[in-house]
């Protein structure tokens, strides 16, 4: 792609309300492959990307690089775009957001609750961080809308160093990513033109978000059954 055409899709896909960018199907049949990058690192991180469609629009990527992908989706991408350009992106974005909250530290987030931002996200971020561990709430973030996006610079705001952070964007981008793309895959080779994917996508997403966050709900009951048999301590009696 020239300079120029990279431009112009960028300030066209910047000239476009949110609501479009909520419509998977409609993003990927106007911006192709390109659109996805733009929107993935936008997603993990900018602090505005929180809203932005990450699980079902790799879903239904996976299904348009398919071979009935045209016909399901209304436009044909690259496998090979998708799995090596897709974990590129969500790296780079989620570095983006580290280095913000590295640099700014809490300072990024003092702003009045809006339509668009909301403290209890920011809150959201750090009990994750907090009580998985910086290396596991990078990866599982990745995994949880919104958590996704200000988990990155709640990371660089509480001090996660950069290249511990990179290693563990990095695993997480892959498994994020990847592995939804190819899932929409496998399963746009195994349908035809007239699976009402419309019809299924909704609660195709709503399982995949649901076995996304299965390891945070096992680490969630496996902490609560580590501290009920963690001995009470009673403070000593004067």
């Amino acid at each position: 792609m020239q300079v120029s055409e990279t431009v112009h899709a960028v300030n066209q896909l910047l000239a476009d309300g949110p609501l479009d960018f909520i419509d998977p199907a409609s993003l990927i049949t106007k911006f192709g492959v390109f659109g996805i990058w733009v929107i993935l690192f936008a997603e993990t991180g900018l602090l505005v990307g929180f809203f932005l469609p990450g699980d079902s629009l790799l879903f239904l990527a996976g299904i348009a690089a398919s071979a009935t992908g045209a016909s399901i989706v209304g436009a044909s991408l690259s496998l090979p775009g998708l799995l090596i350009g897709g974990p590129i992106f969500a790296i780079a974005g989620a570095q983006f957001g580290h280095f913000l909250g590295a640099k700014y530290g809490r300072k990024l987030f003092d702003r009045p609750n809006s339509r668009l931002f909301k403290g209890i996200y920011v809150q959201k971020a750090e009990q994750a961080f907090e009580k998985f561990g910086p290396a596991k709430a990078v990866v599982f973030a990745r995994f949880i809308p919104i958590v996704r996006t200000f988990l990155n610079p709640v990371a660089g705001m509480l001090g996660m160093p950069t290249r511990q952070f990179f290693i563990w964007n990095m695993v997480g981008a892959v498994l994020w990513t990847d592995g939804i793309v190819l899932l929409g895959y496998f399963l746009g080779d195994v349908v035809d033109a007239t699976f009402p994917i419309d019809k299924y996508l909704v609660p195709g997403i709503a399982i995949i978000i649901l076995l996304s966050i299965l390891p945070v709900l096992i680490e969630f009951i496996r902490d609560r059954r580590r501290k009920k048999k963690e001995p009470v301590t009673t403070p000593p009696t004067s």
